[in-house]
């Protein structure tokens, strides 16, 4: 599960500099300033949380179980609020209307909330003296 987890994260991690990249150096001249900025949120968002399964996944105090939760919690959430945010922002740009599916984006936010929640109930009741 560890290995799948960090996997994740590099991935993530690899995604969102290549999108960051994208958005900074490709959509200039496609949309308009807000529609970049709206994807570099989805960017933001995504590196975080690269950063976040990359932190769970080599950290050794939780249990499996636990851990498998929240990194389900962290990957629907990227997928849904991320993904969503990068469709809406290049919705000028096809002739599908992407805002048909802008109510992923806050239920993407609460998968997000949620694995940090329980990160942090998890912390909070450990009963090893140190974090790592």
């Amino acid at each position: 599960m560890n290995r799948t987890i960090v996997l994740t994260g590099i991935i993530f991690g690899l995604l969102a500099i290549i999108l960051g990249a994208f958005g900074a150096h490709g959509l200039e001249k496609l949309v308009d300033a807000d529609a970049i900025d709206t994807f570099e949120t989805g960017v933001r968002y995504q590196m975080y949380h690269g950063l976040f399964l990359l932190f769970l996944g080599i950290w050794d105090g939780l249990e499996k179980s636990m851990k498998k939760r929240i990194y389900v919690m962290i990957l629907a959430g990227v997928i849904l609020f991320s993904f969503s945010i990068y469709l809406l922002a290049l919705n000028s740009l096809t002739a599908f209307d992407f805002k048909a599916i802008g109510f992923l984006t806050p239920i993407g936010g609460v998968f997000l909330i949620l694995g940090w929640i329980i990160l942090g109930q998890n912390v909070i009741n450990s009963k090893k003296a140190t974090i790592f």
